[in-house]
């Protein structure tokens, strides 16, 4: 008997392989269907939030865009924000722009927010946020280069610049939370809610 109970697969609002890997790694079966949002206009009328705030916002937006366009159907919408020095990161926008950003973030320990929102019919259902809290090494230009050489432009694809799961542990110390919070969503809340729902078997 399969674990997942419900009749349609869940659907994931993001395109992040690494959300998807830990779905699917977790037996969920999931439709992939992008939230068409402008992601800085959600972030400029959140104002001075805390940046906690911030990725609940978006992963509610996100789920809620894709819920519109899919009546009866369970989305789920996650993301990140990147605090450091009271200043919130967005992903790099080139190579050199992530240069700068790492070099800010070396040798410092910096907070990555993660949320999440289940929404059916545009009905918010569930939301979770947790933070991780995360200690770079106090790295050097020349590994800088090797790394950004060796990792290319995945690295824009991130908040910060860096993909644990792959060449970015390179750069880390240490951090505090559980593997599936840094990469994107907080895998054992979400599960919760789906036994909860009756998607999964408890």
């Amino acid at each position: 008997m399969p674990l997942w109970r419900a009749d349609q697969p869940l659907v994931l609002a993001s395109k992040s392989a690494s959300r998807r890997a830990l779905l699917e790694a977790a037996g969920i079966p999931i439709e992939v269907h992008l939230a068409d949002i402008d992601e800085r206009a959600v972030e400029r009328a959140a104002g001075p939030a805390a940046a906690g705030g911030v990725a609940k916002l978006l992963a509610h937006a996100k789920a809620q865009a894709v819920s519109a366009k899919m009546p009866s159907r369970l989305v789920l919408g996650a993301d990140q924000t990147l605090v450091f020095g009271g200043k919130r990161f967005d992903k790099p926008e080139s190579l050199d722009a992530a240069r700068e950003q790492l070099r800010a973030l070396a040798g410092n320990t910096h907070e990555l927010h993660t949320a999440i929102a289940f929404v059916r019919d545009g009905a918010l259902l569930s939301e979770y946020a947790r933070v991780a809290r995360m200690t770079m090494r106090a790295f050097g230009d020349r590994f800088l280069d090797a790394y950004l050489d060796a990792a290319g432009p995945a690295v824009m694809a991130s908040v910060g610049a860096y993909q644990v799961e792959g060449l970015g542990i390179h750069l880390f110390e240490s951090f505090d939370a559980d593997h599936s919070t840094i990469l994107g969503l907080p895998l054992l809340p979400a599960l919760e809610f789906l036994r909860a729902e009756g998607c999964v078997a408890n």
